[in-house]
């Protein structure tokens, strides 16, 4: 079983700078990976399309590379895509839309493996992390699926509520404040800089840090040095960087829009 970069990292208390991707061509991942910058690379599952062949091969070209990998889930089938995914060697899970104690509990019980110690539902399997036929139910196959790392997302009105509880729990590593999604469920849709809103990721930064779990930051490409600056001196080692679309379309918007007002002066 391959050695997990990221909870590496998060053991050894040492930052993470992870990045997101939609497209899952395995070539980008390798244009990731050659960077030499990048710890692990999440594929935003929730958002794109894909099959199961895609995990296979985003797993592989990640294992070029001193990197790990994570999947970020929907909410259903949340069991089944988690499970295949990291039977397809992607390391770690994203989880969305948690809204109450009660999902962030059945999250952790679907990575964890199902023995008397992890508590968990996830059993052996012929799958690719294993070596299909070598690992199957193994002792370093219960030590892999112990040292995923579980991210989830507080993203909802009701995850806030219950904050206290949820990151409570056991075998929570990782928590990322998602701002339109709490603005949406908060009756305020499209105003993720409202105070309600920046109130509620300093709750969440805070809290999180409380309980020894590590807050993650997603970068949108237009913060500042000193926005950065101010999420570290809160406490927090882990960002993530903006998706290839997000790149693609800053990128393309500002240069054509240049380009495109040179052009018009001829």
């Amino acid at each position: 079983m391959r050695k997990n970069r990221l909870r590496e990292l998060i053991n050894n208390g040492l930052p993470t700078i992870g990045t997101r991707v939609l497209s899952v061509w395995p070539g980008i991942v390798e244009i990731i990976g050659h960077t030499g910058e990048i710890d692990y690379v999440e594929f935003l599952g929730q958002y794109a399309s894909w099959d199961l062949h895609d995990l296979d091969n985003f797993a592989r070209a990640t294992e070029l590379f001193p990197m790990s990998s994570m999947i970020k889930v929907d909410q259903e089938p949340r069991g089944f895509i988690a499970q295949r995914a990291l039977g397809s060697g992607i390391q770690n899970i994203l989880f969305a839309d948690i809204r109450t104690v009660e999902d962030a509990r059945e999250c952790v019980r679907i990575v964890r493996p199902e023995t008397p110690e992890s508590k968990g539902i996830h059993g052996c399997h012929m799958r690719r992390d294993v070596g299909y036929v070598l690992d199957v139910g193994s002792p370093e196959y219960v030590t892999a699926m112990d040292e995923t790392v579980i991210a989830i997302m507080i993203e909802k009105g009701g995850a806030i509520d219950r904050l206290e509880e949820i990151l409570s729990l056991d075998g929570i590593d990782m928590v990322q404040f998602g701002p339109r999604d709490y603005a949406l469920s908060i009756g305020l849709p499209g105003q993720s800089s409202h105070h309600e809103v920046r109130d509620a990721e300093l709750k969440t930064i805070e809290k999180a840090l409380e309980k020894g779990i590590r807050p993650r930051v997603e970068l949108t490409g237009r913060e500042g040095r000193g926005q950065i600056q101010e999420y570290i001196d809160l406490g927090v080692r882990d960002f993530s960087l903006p998706s290839d679309v997000v790149i693609l379309y800053g990128w393309l918007k500002e240069n054509a829009g240049n380009l495109r007002e040179a052009l018009s002066k001829v």
